[in-house]
């Protein structure tokens, strides 16, 4: 009767390990508080967009289950509502994801399978901050409301500590992907941080993953975005071009040979732009005769907005542009991507420096233009 017994239990235990679906993954979800949400999405990427795949009604429970098939370890997205949550699959995956609706952080639990409780670990390290940002948000609302009169000194006050944050957050999740290279996680991860900020590091980390990630197209499509910006990276030589004045005067990089040059990509529309303006006049007065120059290439379309601006803001130095938005060819050179951009230029043809904003620049050019 033992033996029987024993082999009974090792018989349901294969016939369990046999129903699991080997060439497809499975969701199985559960939402607290649905409240009028009835259907769920699930959304898989093609051609590095999420698109809907697959829908589904929720239980009476609030449970809900999808099957699904993908030729590699990919992304997913379930959706109810306005509420979204990012999963990582492959095939023989059984994932388990739970959520309350009624959650403001749209915080949830998933698990099954590595990838996801990689993904979970970095949820983790990001709702953290999110409770530290949100207790100081409401620091910043308590104090504001008892004296709205001072509301931007408040500001100014609390500032530093929201940057410490982020920058505690930022570092946790370069750490994270360091530590778990090699991982769909660890990609998604660097993909939350600042293109712009972080430019170096991602280029980094894509040499570094083009081999142990291949195949998934969406890495695949950041591997070759980071090889174009590689070009364009501190040290590199300046892309070469040539690009017309609004009198149709043709200007080339290589006028500006034997000077620092900073290559300003802006636009009329551009509030950030506007705002940082007065700052690069400041240092366009302060060095204009110590060997540094500007040159403005505009992203507007529209022309008289464009030398509307330039006027408006005082822009003496040279200003150039395609009028294509982001689909001008120098614009496209040098990888821009937002605005402001700019590049500084050294006096051999190579980039010194990139994105340095008001007391950065002024500094830089203190240093460097003795």
């Amino acid at each position: 009767m033992k033996l029987k017994s024993l082999s009974l239990i090792l018989l349901v235990a294969v016939a369990f390990t046999a129903c699991k679906p080997k060439d497809s993954f499975v969701i199985d979800g559960k939402f607290e508080n649905p409240g009028t949400e009835k259907k769920v999405f699930l959304y898989g990427m093609q051609n590095s967009n999420m698109v809907a795949i697959d829908s589904t009604n929720l239980s009476e429970k609030g449970e809900f289950k999808f099957i699904r098939k993908t030729p590699s370890v990919d992304f997913f997205r379930v959706s109810a509502g306005n509420h979204e949550f990012m999963l990582i699959a492959k095939n023989g995956d059984q994932i388990k994801l739970e959520a309350d609706l009624a959650d403001k952080a749209l915080a949830y639990k998933i698990s099954g399978a590595n990838e996801v409780e990689k993904l979970s670990e970095l949820n983790t390290i990001r709702n953290d901050f999110a409770k530290q940002a949100e207790k100081l948000q409401g620091e910043f609302e308590s104090k504001v409301a008892s004296q709205p009169q001072n509301r931007a000194a408040i500001l100014e006050q609390m500032k530093p500590q929201y940057e410490s944050y982020i920058n505690q957050l930022n570092d946790k999740i370069l750490k994270f992907a360091k530590d778990n290279k090699g991982t769909l996680a660890s990609f998604y991860a660097m993909n939350t941080l600042s293109p712009q900020e972080f430019e170096a590091e991602l280029v980094q980390f894509s040499d570094e993953i083009k081999e142990e990630i291949k195949g998934n197209a969406t890495v695949d499509t950041f591997v070759k975005q980071m090889a174009l910006l590689k070009a364009v990276q501190v040290g590199q030589p300046a892309p070469a071009f040539t690009i017309n004045t609004a009198e149709g005067k043709p200007v080339s990089l290589s006028d500006y040979k034997g000077k620092y040059v900073l290559v300003d990509f802006w636009a009329s529309w551009c509030q950030p732009c506007r705002q940082e303006n007065p700052n690069v006049v400041k240092v366009y007065n302060k060095y204009k005769t110590k060997n540094f120059d500007i040159l403005g290439i505009s992203l507007d379309t529209d022309k008289a907005a464009w030398l509307g601006a330039v006027k408006a803001d005082g822009l003496t130095w040279t200003h150039t542009s395609e009028l294509k938005d982001f689909n001008g060819e120098t614009v496209r050179k040098y990888q821009v991507q937002a605005i402001p951009t700019s590049y500084l230029i050294d006096p051999n043809g190579k980039i010194a420096a990139k994105n340095l904003r008001g007391d950065q620049l002024d500094a830089f050019l203190a240093k460097t233009l003795r």
